[in-house]
């Protein structure tokens, strides 16, 4: 599922290549992702936990925002996605569980300052919490209902 994802991912990000038949699919299937990760996105918050990890669906719920953050920067797309009923609670609900976990555990959702040059981050979650504010405001722009709600 995440390497599905992936693909999908580069194909989403390269707007140059998708033609208008393959973006009505891509806007077809927004609607099933939104809700792939609005069931899923409690997941991530699993990883805090040390035993959990490499969990599977974590990841896919790390992809399925990528994907998710990369529709809604195509504008035809946006329209569709901010009007998706529960979306956009959901990224600023799972946002403010995120920066809960964050403070009661180890933060793996953003880079800290510890970081050295030296040292590579290879949390699958890091910049989880920055894809969610990304998310938050593709929904939110020219949006008003989406800002009042904000």
């Amino acid at each position: 599922r995440v390497a599905l994802l992936e693909l999908m991912m580069v194909k989403v990000s390269d707007k140059n290549s998708v033609t208008s038949e393959e973006m009505n699919v891509f806007v077809r299937h927004a609607d099933f992702l939104a809700v792939c990760f609005q069931e899923k996105c409690g997941a991530v918050l699993k990883l805090t936990a040390a035993a959990d990890a490499e969990h599977e669906e974590a990841l896919v719920t790390i992809r399925l925002l990528d994907v998710l953050c990369e529709m809604t920067s195509n504008n035809s797309q946006l329209e569709h996605l901010q009007a998706f009923p529960g979306l956009l609670e959901t990224a600023i609900d799972t946002l403010r569980l995120t920066h809960l976990a964050g403070k009661q555990a180890v933060n793996i959702f953003t880079a800290t300052h510890a970081v050295t040059g030296q040292e590579e981050i290879s949390h699958p979650a890091v910049g989880f919490k920055s894809h969610l504010i990304r998310l938050i405001g593709n929904l939110c722009y020219k949006n008003k209902e989406n800002q009042d709600k904000v």
